[in-house]
């Protein structure tokens, strides 16, 4: 600091190097706070020139502001960032130490301004700083030109530069040097300069398309390495280069399916056709015609055909001088301008065959064979030629005494054998069958039997040969759980961050491919994670579980190779409930009121999501005046008198008191563990029944005789549903009438009496006492009428006498009379209407059926026109 000037109370601090800021103070002698500058390489001060490493620890101290006031007032600090900037650091405002709250990268920002702040209270000053990010070598070297692939001729000479790799290190210094090197350097036909990356032939190596068409070079990358975390760090990428080579005309042509052995039978004409020799230009990738011809050894004997290589038989076998013949076969390539070029040469051996004397043999590449062996990967494509196994299968007998049969014997059917019958020889083709088998996680080697048999000869010579097939392991499973699914448990009051369960998979391939790592997704995986290497499953460090807003959870986890390849299981997770609430009434003070016979019921709820914690148990704690009157079920509880207590006058007996209101002091307890409960005052006004027939419906009505809203509805149903079944009957008989009305031809019709049903009308307010006492409806004799008068005597209850006088319908008039009526039954009332020219019986009507619902119905209001009685009774006396 190079001073401070005051010009009307207001302090203006200049500093060299940083922007300052100050606030206006008024206050009189008020001078403002300053830091400390203490040069770049200090830990405290004002943060000026100060550089921090990008492998810094979050969470590291890196830096304590100190300053001073100079009237001696304490001194608080400050810390902050441009806006839209990332908040690096943190401080506290009294010590001024400054933490580092954010993961540094050079790489993305390599220095970052901060505007710090000192204040006493009054005055303010802020000051802004840079902070120097440092390097470390955290960045391994990226290749540039991937991927990468060269065609090369074959004929390039050795020492020639092929390719250039480039990889790019962001790192400086050290960290970011790259020096490059190729991978398994030793069998290799190739070298790199290890500074300039530049790929050659290596000198006195020459390429070779018959040999090896496509080379894979990996060229390894490494920076110069450099410090992080405290430790010495090199890095490195790798990358491969495929190196295919192009032909050229450079290679004679070849023999296919050497030795040669041909046979002369005795019964063979000329012009038979001994053997076909096959030969292939050496340059497969832009091939030339062969030309066959003999060199030495056919005698004139045999010819061959200069294109297809097939050799015949020019004499009769009689007039051959020698038994076996070594004809040397001559292939040569033809140039587009028909000159022959390069050519090959294979001998024929071609046997005179006499006797069965020589057993089937097998023969590899160097003569006679009996065991082969072959490396390759597993599950090759099914059909596919094993062509590292070069078989020849000979018999040098002639005729039938060379025609035998070829049989692999093995584990399962995962190979098979081409040609399965020989005559003489053979190239034996071995082909895959079954790929699914050939499994490296099951068999590292298989093992089979070769086995050549004669058909036709009494002597059934055979040979055999071992076949052992080494397999190479492949990615080819995916990691395996085992489970399709786990199911785990954890106590609602976990703290987070506690272990929930632990899955496991395996992955039998070999090597990188059998290492798993654990993910998990899901709506149901916000609480939780799992630690990638282990499987096991944690809730997170904020986690809180609570069964009562969610106990049940599940979400899946993967378990996945380095390739990609996974496997999934759903994982279940049940938050167990524990007793963390308590019961809870309604209201703790509750109004019933209770009918002697009938209990009243309180209901507490508890909010625990399962039992036995949400289980409720009732019991009274105090009764007001007498504790001896009512019994609680512990389970429902319903509260009801003392089964002692039948009446009212038992009640006032004991308490000794007419009118009596009981206050009950009610506990409801949950059978958690611990146990919670809580209590209610219920206050029971008690009430003596007045006992109705009406059943069930009765109690209805007694219980609810304070809430008439209740009792209004029920009848207003009763009613509404008799008035339409009234209805309904009174429309099928309008209908049933209006039937019978038709017009009937005019001659006397004989009918046969029908039974006459009369009306018989029950009183529906009261069950009669005896059978005989029914009523009864009775006509009175007079005039004929339009209407007649129907004189119902109705006897209720409480013995009150009304007449009630129903008008009936005049009913249609008939065209005859109808037969006579049958004689008067006591108790019964025939009912017969008057007409102009005839009297035609009534229609008989089914007896109405009272169900128990009806009986109930018109008990009950018997009962309530009984108490209208007696209250006007009771007013009048």
């Amino acid at each position: 600091m190079t001073g401070f000037f005051r010009m009307k109370n207001v302090k203006i601090l200049h500093f060299p190097l940083f922007f300052v800021f100050v606030h206006a103070c008024f206050a009189q002698a008020d001078f403002a706070p300053y830091f400390y500058d203490n040069g770049p390489y200090s830990h405290n001060g004002n943060l000026a020139l100060f550089s921090l490493s990008e492998d810094t620890p979050v969470g590291t101290q890196i830096y304590c502001l100190n300053g001073t006031d100079p009237e001696g007032h304490e001194v608080r600090y400050g810390l902050s960032f441009d806006p839209g900037s990332k908040e690096y650091f943190r401080v506290d405002p009294k010590s001024g130490n400054i933490t580092l709250v954010e993961k540094l990268d050079r790489e993305k920002q390599d220095s970052i301004d901060v505007l710090v702040s000192i204040t006493d209270g009054k005055s303010k000053v802020v000051e802004r700083v840079t902070i120097f990010v440092m390097d470390t070598n955290d960045e391994k070297p990226e290749f540039q030109n991937l991927p990468a692939f060269i065609e090369i001729q074959e004929t390039t000479a050795s020492g020639s530069s092929i390719y250039k790799a480039e990889a790019v290190d962001r790192d400086t210094g050290s960290g970011g040097s790259i020096t490059y090197y190729i991978q398994n350097p030793l069998p290799s036909l190739f070298a790199i300069d290890r500074h300039s990356g530049v790929l050659r032939i290596k000198s006195g190596q020459i390429l070779d398309y018959e040999k090896t068409k496509t080379h894979f070079v990996t060229v390894i990358a490494k920076d110069g390495g450099g410090n992080f975390n405290g430790k010495e760090q090199f890095l490195s990428s790798s990358a491969t280069l495929t190196i295919n080579v192009i032909d050229e005309q450079d290679t004679p042509p070849s023999f296919i399916g050497t030795p040669y052995f041909g046979y002369v039978y005795e019964i063979s004409v000329p012009g038979s056709e001994i053997f076909t020799v096959v030969a292939k230009d050496g340059d497969v990738g832009n091939p030339n015609p062969i030309h066959y011809s003999f060199d030495d050894g056919d005698d004139g004997a045999f010819s061959i055909n200069k294109t297809s290589g097939c050799i015949t038989l020019l004499t009769l076998p009689i007039f051959l001088k020698r038994e076996i013949f070594n004809i040397k076969v001559k292939a040569s390539e033809v140039s587009p301008e028909g000159r022959l070029m390069d050519y090959g040469m294979a001998t024929v051996v071609i046997r005179v065959v006499d006797l069965n004397n020589n057993p089937p043999t097998f023969y590899g590449e160097n003569g006679p064979q009996s065991m082969f062996e072959l490396t390759m990967y597993e599950h090759p494509p099914e059909g596919e030629i094993l062509r590292g196994l070069k078989i020849t299968v000979n018999d040098s007998d002639q005729g039938a005494n060379a025609k035998f049969n070829l049989r692999l014997i093995g584990p399962g059917r995962m190979l098979r054998v081409v040609p399965q019958t020989v005559l003489n020889e053979a190239q034996v083709t071995i082909l895959v069958e079954d790929s699914a088998a050939m499994d490296y996680e099951k068999n590292h080697f298989l093992t089979y039997k070769l086995l050549a048999v004669e058909i036709d000869t009494p002597e059934r010579f055979s040979a055999t040969a071992d076949i052992v097939i080494h397999l190479l392991d492949t990615n080819d499973n995916a990691p395996k759980f085992s489970s399709d699914y786990y199911i785990a448990r954890i106590p609602e009051n976990s703290p987070g961050g506690s272990n929930v369960v632990s899955v496991t998979a395996t992955d039998p391939d070999s090597g990188p491919w059998g290492e798993v790592k654990y993910s998990i997704y899901g709506s149901g995986a916000d609480l939780f994670f799992i630690q990638s290497a282990s499987g096991i499953i944690y809730t997170q460090p904020w986690a809180s579980l609570d069964a009562e807003v969610k106990s049940k959870y599940n979400f899946y986890v993967k378990a996945e190779d380095a390739e990609g390849k996974y496997s999934l299981a759903e994982v279940f997770v049940t938050v167990l409930d524990l007793n963390d609430h308590p019961p809870a009434f309604n209201d703790n003070f509750l109004e019933k009121t209770m009918v002697i016979g009938a209990p009243v019921k309180i209901e507490a709820v508890d909010d625990d999501a399962e039992v036995p914690n949400n289980v409720i148990e009732y019991a009274i704690m105090k009764a007001e005046p007498d504790n001896n009157i009512f019994d609680i079920d512990a389970d429902t509880g319903e509260i009801m008198l003392k089964s002692y207590i039948k009446s009212m006058a038992i009640i006032q007996n004991i308490t000794k008191q007419r009118d009596c209101t009981w206050s009950l002091v009610v506990q409801a307890r949950d059978r958690g563990q611990p146990s919670f409960s809580t209590t209610a005052v219920v206050k029971i006004d008690i009430t003596e029944a007045t006992q109705l027939k009406g059943g069930p419906l009765g109690s209805f009505l007694m219980q609810n005789r304070n809430k008439p809203l209740q009792i209004l509805g029920m009848l207003a149903g009763v009613i509404s549903l008799m008035v339409i079944v009234t209805v309904m009957i009174s429309t099928a008989t309008f209908m049933r009438n209006k039937k019978s009305n038709r017009i009937l031809p005019n001659r006397r019709v004989r009918r046969r009496p029908r039974k006459q049903h009369t009306w018989n009308i029950k009183n529906p307010f009261k069950k009669p006492e005896r059978p005989e006492e029914k009523f009864r409806v009775k006509e009175e004799e007079q005039e004929p009428e339009p209407q007649p008068e129907v004189i119902v005597e109705n006897v209720n209850y409480n013995n009150n006498v009304t007449n009630v006088v129903r008008h009936w319908p005049p009913p249609p008039s008939a065209p005859s009379l109808p037969p006579a009526p049958p004689p008067y039954i006591p108790g019964e009332r025939q009912w017969a209407v008057p007409t102009v020219s005839a009297a035609v019986a009534a229609k008989p009507k089914k007896k109405p059926v009272i169900t128990r619902q009806d009986t109930v119905n018109k008990a009950l209001v018997s009962e309530l026109k009984m108490r209208l009685e007696q209250k006007r009774m009771l007013k009048h006396s």
